[in-house]
């Protein structure tokens, strides 16, 4: 498993990888969030081990590129499975977005090559935002970025029965924006969200690995 953002290509140079491996007769893109389009994925490490340690457990923030793209308790879940700690899930999320939300999203910065190719497709393909973050937190952070009114539909956890790895969110994004799985190309940074993406007859781009595919076809 890769842990970390793929930062060896310049932005110009990523942008243009991107925008060659998306062509095709997509009608809608869908991006995930948080390590996709914001760049806050140590903010989000640097939470979960506050709160952690603030109860008295020091956590390896390695834990969070593990299980990236679940939902905050899904992720909890594993902490208190590797650590023997008992967390209560539903808990720990709120102390955990509550100061995220206090501290870090306003500081929030963009993975500007994504960001750039949202942008420069708005109006063209239909745009989704399909997350295991809550609603609050990833509109707030769109907002950060600039781009929430260039989303036409957002998926965030606890909207579907199932959140990523299963297929659920990205197949209700399909559905609110009128448009078959097949005809959706997913953005993604983290395992979790490929295996949605695939179980959703979705394909699907890693963007953390995004010099790999500069060398080699895309792996989807």
């Amino acid at each position: 498993m890769k842990l970390g953002r793929d930062t060896s290509l310049p932005n110009a140079s990523a942008l243009h990888v991107l925008t060659q491996l998306s062509m095709g007769d997509h009608k809608a893109f869908l991006y995930d969030c948080d390590g996709t389009l914001a760049d806050n994925m140590q903010a989000h490490k640097d939470t979960y081990v506050k709160v952690a340690a603030e109860r008295g457990v020091e956590i390896d923030p390695a834990i969070v590129d593990e299980f990236a793209g679940l939902p905050i308790p899904a992720v909890v879940e594993q902490i208190n499975k590797r650590y023997g700690s008992d967390f209560d899930p539903v808990e720990f999320e709120r102390l955990k977005s509550a100061l995220f939300y206090k501290e870090f999203i306003t500081l929030t910065k963009p993975v500007q090559f994504v960001v750039d190719h949202l942008v420069a497709h708005a109006g063209r393909v239909k745009i989704g935002v399909v997350s295991g973050g809550s609603r609050k937190m990833i509109q707030k952070t769109l907002e950060v970025l600039g781009i929430a009114e260039l989303v036409e539909v957002l998926v965030c956890a606890g909207e579907t029965l199932r959140g990523k790895p299963f297929p659920d969110p990205f197949l209700s994004a399909a559905e609110q924006l009128g448009v078959s799985p097949a005809s959706c190309l997913v953005f993604e940074d983290g395992v979790p969200g490929v295996k949605a993406a695939e179980a959703a007859g979705m394909k699907w781009i890693r963007v953390d690995q995004i010099s790999g595919y500069a060398k080699q076809a895309p792996c989807s």
